[in-house]
């Protein structure tokens, strides 16, 4: 009995949960859904539509700057209302809707006879757009359904709105502050971009460019001014300019120079005749005054000698004695005497100058890097019987001067104008002009001028600039300079040689923005110091002792 009843209770179970799966029977009446109801204006009438309208997916809202970078879009199948509506929340615009296209947009349509304008909803089929801004993506579309956005420039509400063909577009003027580049070149740029109804106008005090154009013309302003007005890089240049320099002198042999040069003989002492005059007393001089007085003056005795010499006639430098008679045996050499330099001597010197400047300028700019001494120059102007004669000094800079131009490529290579330039002073020359001797400096220059394209951080090497004088001079006495062996005592001679390298390296650098590093400074509030200056001692000071202090004094 217990086994049949098991059974027949499962079944039991069974049979309740087959019923509770069951669905209720429909509804004999079922309500029908409520009627559509338009929100136009009376006069365009909406084309209903069979697919329910998909919510739009919640839109991201961009504020600042963000709504300016190019981004990625993409959208589904969109109603164009609710598209322009996301795009201007991301785009950080107040956008109001004329009432002509708040509920349907009008669409120039080909098929109705007069060409007009049918209104009637429109939905945006899927699409996608890489790097565009918001605004970008709005305008693209609007012009796409023969739409346009009014901008107020009173307010930041704009005014969608159809599109009229005959009017031409608003022009919308904004101030462009600018940081780096110069509002008169600015305006040159993009002045072919302007039609002829857009201006603009630059203020140089405040660094900004006043633009009237259309928001057409203003994408391309706006892309050519953040071109442009971007911050001008700088190079650093470092120089290193090494100019060595060697003098060996050699002198060999006796120089009778001193003793056979220019020298004069004579015999005696050269006097003929000698007369002696003396008058005591002087003259007697009678002066008149004025008043008819007269005053009458002896002078005091005078002596004069009158000597003779005989000049040699057709043998010059020689004389004699007549008095004492012609006598070969006082005649005498009246040289200063003999002299002779015994030289055998070897003398070297050698020099090196070394400076490295170094500077940092912009790109495109001339960096002008000079080691210089200034050397005055006399302007002498001759005077005449009614003006004095003047002079003028000028100056001018000898030494080591380089200029470099660097301009950066957009690759890190640098092109650099290098001009070198090593000038001293070589001499002096002299010229007479109407009798006057003048003199003036001979100034020796050694230039290059050269253009070259080297990596960022690496050297340029300038060479080449070498200077080389021999200098050689002899002197013999005729004959005895020319036996061999023997003629060495009666030779002299004189080598110099003068030899000048001048090497030029030069290293430009991109300078780069994280080079400079901004450190914050407290020197305006920071209070000076006062210096514990060390007193001497008495014994090193000229000054009284102090014996006291002046604080306690007090």
């Amino acid at each position: 009995m217990k086994l049949i009843t098991l059974p027949l209770f499962a079944l039991a179970l069974a049979l309740v949960a087959a019923a509770a799966q069951t669905p209720p029977p429909p509804l004999s009446n079922p309500l029908p859904p409520p009627p559509l109801t338009s929100t136009l204006p009376p006069s365009i009438t909406p084309t209903p539509t069979p697919l329910p309208r998909p919510l739009p997916p919640p839109p991201i809202k961009n504020t600042g700057s963000a709504a300016y970078e190019p981004t990625q879009l993409a959208f589904d199948d969109t109603d164009l209302v609710d598209l322009i509506k996301i795009l201007a929340r991301q785009a950080d615009l107040n956008v109001l809707f004329d009432p002509k296209v708040s509920g349907g947009i009008a669409i120039a349509s080909t098929n109705n006879p007069d060409g007009r304008a049918s209104s009637s909803p429109y939905r945006v089929p899927a699409f996608r757009m890489n790097d565009v801004t918001p605004d970008q993506a709005m305008e693209a579309i609007l012009a796409n359904y023969n739409l346009q956005l009014v901008r107020d420039p009173r307010t930041r509400i704009a005014r969608v709105t159809i599109r009229d063909e005959k009017q031409p577009d608003p022009l919308v003027t904004k101030i462009l502050q600018l940081k780096y580049s110069n509002p008169t070149n600015i305006m040159a740029a993009i002045a072919p971009l302007l039609g002829t109804r857009s201006k603009a106008a630059p203020d140089q005090r405040t660094s900004q460019l006043v633009v009237s154009a259309t928001d057409k013309e203003w994408e391309s302003i706006t892309s050519i001014v953040n071109s442009l007005d971007s911050a001008t890089k700088q190079v650093l240049i470092e120089a290193r300019i090494m100019e060595t320099s060697r003098k060996p002198t050699s002198v060999r042999g006796i120089d009778w120079s001193g003793t056979l040069h220019g020298q004069n003989f004579g015999y005696g002492n050269g006097v003929t005749t000698g007369t002696t005059t003396r008058n005591s007393p002087g003259a007697t001089t009678t002066t008149t005054l004025p008043g008819g007085r007269t005053v009458t003056s002896t002078a005091g005795s005078s002596e004069s000698s009158v000597l003779n010499t005989v000049t040699g006639g057709a043998v010059p430098g020689i004389s004699a004695n007549t008095a004492m008679g012609f006598m070969p045996a006082v005649a005498f050499l009246n040289a200063d005497g003999v002299k002779g330099v015994l030289s055998f001597l070897n003398q070297d010197s050698d020099t090196e100058v070394v400076a490295t400047p170094r500077s940092v300028t912009l790109d495109n700019q001339m960096a002008k890097l000079s080691v210089t001494r200034a050397f005055p120059i006399f302007k002498i102007t001759p005077g005449t019987s009614q003006t004095p004669a003047g002079s003028e000094i000028t100056y001018t800079n000898l030494g080591t001067i380089l200029e470099v131009t660097p301009r950066i490529s957009p690759n890190g290579m640098i092109s650099l104008k290098v001009i070198p330039e090593v000038s001293s002073v070589d001499g002096q020359d002299s010229q007479t002009v109407n009798g006057q001797l003048n003199q003036a400096n001979i100034y020796a220059v050694r230039r290059i001028e050269t253009q070259v394209t080297i990596p960022s951080g690496h050297t340029l090497v300038m060479g080449g600039l070498i200077r080389d004088d021999n200098a050689k001079s002899y002197s013999k006495v005729p004959l005895l300079g020319d036996i061999p062996f023997l003629g060495a005592a009666f030779r002299h001679e004189s080598k110099t040689r003068t030899k000048s390298n001048l090497l030029i390296f030069i290293t430009p650098t991109i300078v780069a923005e994280h080079d400079f590093q901004a450190t914050p400074s407290s020197f305006l509030k920071t209070q000076m110091v006062e210096r514990n200056e060390k007193i001497d001692s008495t014994w090193d000071s000229a000054k009284p002792k102090q014996w006291y202090n002046k604080s306690s004094s007090n």
